[in-house]
């Protein structure tokens, strides 16, 4: 590997990522190796992709000094605010560069799986800008917990598909999607949301992400006068915030990258989606990773209070910066989540997703120096949530 945040030419970050998928799927899978990088240098797809980014998204999202979470810290705290982005939350800095390469490649129909909602809800809002039509494959369970992206998503005139099987969330969901791709492999995209799946997925989501970590080192610059935080630290499932945040920041030598794991009901019990914690060697969704299994191989049920942290796997390169310690990873169960909720919103005003809420959470698991300067990516705000902190806050 020629850098530490891209995978080699097979797309492998170390042991971990590479493309294992059945024969019927490597056409769908080849096409986009062997244009994506291309088509991400090229003069028409920047030009438009800058240009959504700054008109339509809202780039750059504000670095935001949190002055009261930084007493409570003990440490300088900027929160990076993905939160402000059109639709809630970072993924739309993905789906926006996947649908315009799409378009390029001819495709007529887009597809895509979620799991809290928030990736759905920003294909389904592409989709609509670009006039193509979109179907989202969303596990039952998550949809009875995310209603309010489920109606944003017919709203927009998106097709959302509830997946009955398994633990009905998004293992099954990304499931549903990728049979119906290999079904309909000529004129359909598969929107992935996370730096997960077969090459090139996990590096083609990273680098769209990567928008993240690059505005962070212009902004910090201008606040501190130096690119490179002490920390960054973003929540992890799949794990595409974690990577846009940390992407520009791997390997530096100077920044202490934290990715933070659904730790559920604890990460040494049954109930918990902490795969760093937990997980071994496996193939989950097309790629080599960390995942959590049985002693045979079957992918083990993952649970967690947020929707968007409950899988049971992780990204390839996520599993490749904590097996090079480049990266540390730390558990937080869903009650410190919440707890993590609480401390944002009444220390700063700001509702945090539940997924953000574990990255807050987070601060109290470190030891930070005064003159730290720690960037949290505040991947997503709390209105999908809302009913979760109801529910969960007004408990006898």
């Amino acid at each position: 590997m020629t850098q530490l945040n891209i995978p080699d030419t097979r797309g492998y970050y170390g042991p971990f990522g590479g493309a294992y998928i059945p024969e019927m799927l490597y056409p769908n899978v080849e096409e986009l190796k062997e244009n994506y990088l291309k088509i991400l240098d090229s003069a028409e797809f920047k030009e438009e992709f800058d240009q959504l980014l700054k008109d339509y998204v809202g780039r750059p999202t504000p670095l935001f000094y949190a002055r009261n979470l930084s007493q409570m810290a003990g440490a300088k705290v900027y929160l990076k605010r993905e939160d402000l982005c059109h639709t809630g939350a970072h993924k739309l800095n993905n789906v926006v560069g996947q649908a315009l390469m799409a378009k390029i490649l001819g495709k007529k129909r887009i597809i895509a799986e979620t799991g809290a909602g928030q990736h759905g809800v920003a294909t389904a809002t592409v989709c609509a800008l670009l006039r193509l039509p979109c179907t989202v494959f969303m596990g039952s369970k998550d949809m009875a917990r995310q209603k309010p992206n489920v109606m944003r998503m017919h709203m927009l005139g998106a097709e959302v598909i509830p997946v009955e099987s398994g633990s009905k969330s998004l293992k099954d969901a990304t499931n549903e999607a990728i049979r119906h791709w290999i079904n309909h492999p000529d004129d359909t995209h598969y929107i992935i949301g996370s730096t997960i799946g077969p090459h090139p997925y996990p590096d083609l989501v990273a680098r769209l992400q990567s928008v993240i970590s690059a505005e962070i080192r212009e902004q910090l610059l201008q606040k501190e006068g130096t690119e490179n935080p002490d920390y960054v630290i973003a929540c992890a499932g799949g794990g595409s915030n974690a990577a846009g945040a940390f992407f520009h920041f791997i390997g530096n030598g100077k920044t202490r990258l934290i990715g933070v794991e659904a730790a559920g009901e604890g990460a040494n019990t049954e109930k918990t989606a902490a795969t760093i914690a937990k997980g071994t060697p496996g193939i989950i969704h097309g790629c080599k990773t960390l995942l959590m299994q049985t002693s045979d191989g079957q992918v083990q049920e993952a649970h967690s209070i947020s929707a968007g942290l409950d899988y049971p796997g992780i990204g390839p390169m996520h599993a490749f910066l904590h097996d090079s310690k480049l990266a540390t990873f730390l558990p937080v169960t869903d009650t410190e989540a919440m707890e993590g909720v609480q401390e944002l919103t009444r220390a700063e005003g700001i509702i945090p997703a539940l997924e953000t809420a574990h990255a807050i959470a987070a601060l109290h698991k470190i030891n930070f120096k005064p003159e730290d300067i720690v960037v949290i990516s505040l991947s997503g705000r709390g209105d999908k949530d809302l009913e979760t902190y109801q529910n969960y806050f007004t408990q006898p």
